[in-house]
C-alpha cells in the first residue's frame, strides 16, 4: 500500500478511484466492513482502492479540550489498512482551514480536483465538511450530479450494540480486553520502546521490560494483564503491569512486562504488546516477599489464560 501525505501535492488527478474516508481510529470491525467493501468495489471496477484519513484527529484541532485519547498511533493504523488490501492511503493534515470547507467544496474543490472518483464507500453515519454538515444524503446528491456512485455500509453490531470508536474506547478504559478483541477482531495492542527501569523486577526473580508507550494513545486501566508479544519471530506470553508500583511508594505510572520462558536483551527495541485479559487491579502489598508471591500467582493464572491462545500454543503467528 502506498501512503501519500496531503492530496494538495498531487497532480494530475489520480485515475479511477474507489474512495472511502474516515478517521478509522482503532480500525474496528465496523471500519473493516467499510474498507473491505471499498477493496471489493475497486477490484470489480478495475479501479484503485483509496482510503482518506486525517491527522491529527479532527476533534484535537476543533475542540482540543474534548479530544479523546486515540486508540492507535498512525503507524499502527496504516499497518492495519495495508493488511486489508488498500492500494493507497492518503493522510490528510487536518487544519481549521481544511475544516472550513463546506461539504460541496470538500467534494468538488478538494476530492475531485485530486481524485477521479468512480465510486465512494462510506459508513452510514459519515459526516464531513464545515460543521459536519455533509452526510450520506449529501454524497448521494453530489454523486448523481458529478458522476460517481455511493455505497453505504453499516451499522455493524457486536452483541446487539453498534460498533464505534467511542464504544471501543469505553471498553478499553474499563479493562475489558475480551470485549475489545471482539470489537477489533484481534487483541487490543500497544506499541512501546523498551527503556531502562529500576531493575526491581530482576531482584524479585521476575525481570521486566519497561515499556515507554506513545503519548496520547489510550492505555487500559492500572492492573495486571495476561499479554503476548512477537519477539524474534515467535509469539511469547507474558504478564504486564500498568500502575505506579504502590508497594514501593511509586508515583509515576509505568508499563512493565515480564515475558514467560524468555531470556534476552530487549533494551531499546520496539515491542507490540497484545492485551489478552485483565487478571486483577493494582494492589499495594506488605513488602517485596508478598509482592513476589502475588506475581508468582499472576504468572500461574496468565499461563492458564494464554494456554488457550492458538497463536501461543502454536509458537507463532
Amino acid at each position: 500500500m502506498r501512503v501519500l501525505r496531503h492530496l494538495r501535492r498531487v497532480a494530475p488527478p489520480i485515475p479511477r478511484v474507489v474512495l472511502t474516508l474516515g478517521n478509522f481510529d482503532g480500525v474496528h470491525v465496523g471500519h473493516q466492513a467499510i474498507l473491505r467493501r471499498a477493496v471489493e468495489e475497486a477490484a470489480a471496477r478495475g479501479a484503485r482502492a483509496v482510503a482518506l484519513t486525517f491527522e491529527p484527529h479532527p476533534i484535537a484541532v476543533l475542540a482540543p479540550d474534548r479530544a479523546p485519547p486515540i486508540l492507535q498511533p498512525l503507524h499502527d493504523r496504516l499497518a492495519m489498512l495495508r493488511e486489508l488490501g488498500l492500494d493507497l492511503c492518503v493522510v490528510q493534515r487536518f487544519t481549521r482551514t481544511f475544516a472550513a470547507l463546506t461539504p460541496e467544496q470538500f467534494v468538488e474543490e478538494f476530492l475531485l480536483r485530486h481524485l477521479e472518483l468512480v465510486h465512494v464507500v462510506v459508513g452510514y453515519n459519515v459526516r464531513f465538511g464545515r460543521n459536519r454538515g455533509g452526510s450520506v444524503q449529501t454524497l448521494e446528491v453530489l454523486g448523481a450530479r458529478l458522476g460517481f456512485g455511493v455505497d453505504v455500509v453499516g451499522p455493524v453490531e457486536v452483541d446487539g450494540s453498534q460498533v464505534s470508536s467511542s464504544r471501543l474506547r469505553e471498553v478499553v478504559a474499563a479493562g475489558d480486553m475480551r470485549q475489545a478483541r471482539r470489537l477489533i477482531g484481534r487483541p487490543y495492542s500497544r506499541r512501546g520502546r523498551v527503556v531502562v527501569g529500576e531493575r526491581r523486577g530482576r531482584t524479585l526473580g521476575f525481570p521486566t521490560a519497561n515499556l515507554h508507550p506513545r503519548r496520547r494513545v489510550l492505555l487500559p486501566p492500572d492492573g495486571v494483564y495476561a499479554v503476548s508479544a512477537a519477539i524474534d519471530g515467535r509469539r511469547v506470553a507474558g504478564v504486564l503491569n500498568i500502575g505506579i508500583r504502590p508497594t514501593f511508594g511509586g508515583a509515576r505510572r509505568t508499563v512493565e512486562a515480564h515475558f514467560l520462558d524468555f531470556a534476552g536483551d530487549l533494551y531499546r527495541r520496539w515491542l507490540v504488546v497484545e492485551f489478552i485479559e485483565r487478571l486483577r487491579g493494582e494492589s499495594a502489598f506488605a513488602g517485596p516477599e508478598a509482592l513476589k508471591a502475588a506475581i508468582a500467582a499472576d504468572v500461574v493464572r496468565a499461563r492458564r489464560v494464554l494456554a488457550a491462545e492458538p497463536t501461543l500454543a502454536a509458537g507463532g503467528r
